[in-house]
């Protein structure tokens, strides 16, 4: 298989996320303020896109409410710097079972709504790109399931295409990427899709090589795909995607550590993905390049 690198490579900076790591590092930010600057920080250090969800400003857990989500991008797009807008569209499909003796009903945690409530931030912002979980699956916690069926992500994705928005596939798995060319197929996603390769999230793809390379060999020569890793694996795969031909992404919600013992910033994550990069021999492309390059229209949020 002969080495085909990317050498235009832009950079997604994911801001925040929505684990539970708001109170393991100073620099996670949680205010649509600090989430903002965070994101701005990101941007004037290389990044042309910047991944946002947002977060309750006082005690840091993810949240799905829209005035937080609108303060958010309106600081980003008030901003001197220019960066493309991507917004999670993961929240409101979780389910937290019972445990294996009473599994019914669902206990606190679990977060389940319609595709027009999960999708009414995206609505509302009007950001360049959104992201479209493509599959159901099992995380880390024991009795924790990210919910996505495929009516609910053919909802949501016919209503993303039709606001003009363009989804990010999340693809955790090969079977995700199966799901996302039938959506393709169906005429819900345009042909030149966008996915992200979720690398080593338990319980998902593995982040080994040979899986990444199964991921890799799963996406239509049409589509762009961006990858990252999590935790020490997120630099390395920095490299591994633009040598197998994508794009990259880093920042605080896959990976909060600079070097050992020493805790990141977005922007500090960000210029080091930048000189990996760089050092590949690759270009760094700024936003309106990656707006030309995905066909991404700059929206103004509704009034």
């Amino acid at each position: 298989m002969p080495l085909e690198m990317n050498r235009e490579v832009f950079i997604t900076c994911a801001v925040t996320g929505s684990g539970s790591t708001q109170d393991r590092s100073p620099h996670v930010p949680r205010s649509p303020e600090q989430i903002a600057a965070s994101a701005i920080d990101a941007a004037k250090a290389g990044a042309a896109v910047v991944h946002c969800h947002v977060r309750d400003p006082e005690t840091g857990v993810p949240s799905r409410d829209l005035a937080l989500y609108r303060e958010v991008t309106d600081r980003i797009r008030d901003a001197e710097v220019d960066v493309v807008l991507n917004l999670t569209a993961g929240m409101g499909g979780d389910i937290v079972f019972g445990g294996t003796d009473a599994p019914l009903p669902p206990v606190a945690g679990t977060d389940m709504v319609g595709a027009a409530e999960r999708v009414a931030h995206v609505a509302e912002c009007l950001p360049e790109i959104c992201t479209l979980d493509c599959g159901t699956m099992n995380f880390a916690e024991a009795d924790y399931v990210m919910t996505n069926t495929p009516g609910m992500l053919t909802a949501m994705g016919r209503m993303m295409t039709e606001l003009g928005v363009k989804p990010e596939i999340e693809a955790f798995d090969t079977g995700h990427l199966w799901y996302a060319k039938q959506l393709v197929k169906d005429g819900v996603l345009a042909p030149d899709a966008l996915v992200q390769l979720c690398m080593g999230v338990p319980w998902g793809a593995p982040d080994d090589l040979n899986t990444f390379m199964a991921m890799v060999n799963n996406v239509p020569d049409t589509w762009t795909f961006s990858a990252f890793g999590l935790g020490r694996s997120q630099m390395p795969y920095v490299a591994a995607s633009v040598l197998a031909g994508g794009n990259v992404r880093v920042g605080l919600e896959d990976n909060l550590m600079l070097d050992r013992g020493v805790l990141a910033t977005n922007a500090q994550l960000v210029e080091k993905a930048v000189g990996i990069v760089e050092n590949l021999g690759a270009r760094i492309i700024g936003p309106d390049e990656v707006r030309k390059k995905l066909g991404l229209t700059k929206q103004a949020p509704r009034s």
